[in-house]
């Protein structure tokens, strides 16, 4: 069985970071404006293997994909409005701007296309994980449930990922993409935690709370940074590159001064960390990867939101979203060790 549980360990540890390789992919995604690359899901113009030139396509492509996501769109909404959510659901279908398509633009397609792909292959992968853990239905059930509902949770983002291209990147959307990643890292890392069988990385428990305060400021943070990334892409639609920060607005201003809410707390929580047992070599990731998101958000601020550091900044913030969740449960797991041994 330790066997067992070692190969299940290293499954659900390479699913975690191909989910974080996903994160860096749709960041270059945001970052360089692929998002409409493919106007359709999940195929990509109609075909599995995406044409490289315009003269692959009909001429009245643009009218053809802009019904194609309305009628999506209509669907969509007749599930938000089944949920309370009829504004939203009339907006959807009303706003015009959801059914503009976008020029073909080869390179933006490709980049997209290699999005789905990794994204397909994360599919594989968290299927195996719901596979593989149904050997532990007798042993330990959570470890199955968890590794089910992670199959149901990527199926359900693929879904709504589907409705991302459908209403041509509504903001919403795209939050709600963004959350339900960070939910399935959080489980991912739930069940690399309960299996790993090496050295903990924590022997001294600290304050509970302090971990859950830190990872809820941390997930405002990202929330709070998607909005303002869906406030760039706006902005580039009607102003140059250089005009982008100086018009962000309030959503901006809030990102970046929470950010220093964000360092203090953190730095509390290594400090803390240092002190205990065994844990110096935790502190310093965890303070490191804090504080290179906070500079590769500053040089965004300073250098006028350069492309290569947006997939940095989004991959940095998550990982310490999953060093905290690790953490969390390395807490848990230290508790219930005390117990058992009183």
């Amino acid at each position: 069985m330790e066997s067992k549980t070692r190969s299940f360990c290293r499954l659900a540890f390479a699913t975690l970071i191909a989910v974080y390789v996903l994160i860096a992919v749709g960041g270059i995604v945001r970052s360089t404006g692929s998002g409409m690359g493919c106007p359709d899901w999940p195929k990509c113009f109609g075909s599995w293997v995406p044409p490289t030139s315009v003269d692959d396509l009909p001429e009245d492509y643009k009218e053809y994909y802009a019904g194609y996501r309305h009628q999506k769109n209509l669907k969509f909404a007749r599930y938000l409005s089944a949920l309370g959510f009829e504004e939203t659901a009339e907006q959807l279908i009303t706003d015009e701007s959801v059914r503009i398509e976008t020029e073909f633009n080869a390179t933006k397609t490709w980049i997209e296309y290699f999005n789905r792909l990794v994204g397909a292959t994360i599919g594989i992968l968290v299927f195996a994980v719901a596979v593989v853990s149904w050997r532990f239905r007798r042993t330990d059930k959570t470890i199955t449930a968890v590794g089910i509902v992670t199959f149901l949770l990527v199926g359900f983002q693929g879904w709504i990922g589907s409705f991302v291209v459908s209403s041509n990147l509504t903001p919403w959307t795209i939050t709600l993409h963004m959350f339900l990643a960070l939910v399935i890292v959080y489980l991912l890392v739930f069940l690399v935690s309960k299996t790993y069988g090496g050295n903990r990385l924590m022997t001294v428990p600290i304050a509970r709370g302090w971990i859950l305060a830190c990872m809820f400021v941390l997930l405002f943070q990202i929330l709070m940074g998607t909005k303002v990334r869906e406030m760039m892409d706006q902005l580039s639609l009607r102003l140059a590159r250089n005009q982008w920060i100086p018009n962000a607005g309030t959503d901006f201003a809030i990102h970046r001064s929470f950010s220093w809410v964000v360092l203090i707390l953190h730095a509390a929580l290594v400090v803390r960390l240092i002190k205990t047992q065994n844990t110096t070599g935790f502190g310093l990731a965890l303070i490191a990867l804090v504080a290179g998101t906070i500079l590769s958000g500053a040089g965004m601020a300073y250098w006028d939101v350069p492309p290569v550091l947006q997939p940095v900044h989004l991959v940095l913030a998550t990982a310490t979203f999953g060093i905290l969740a690790m953490a969390l449960m390395e807490i848990n797991r230290t508790r219930k060790t005390e117990i058992r041994e009183k």
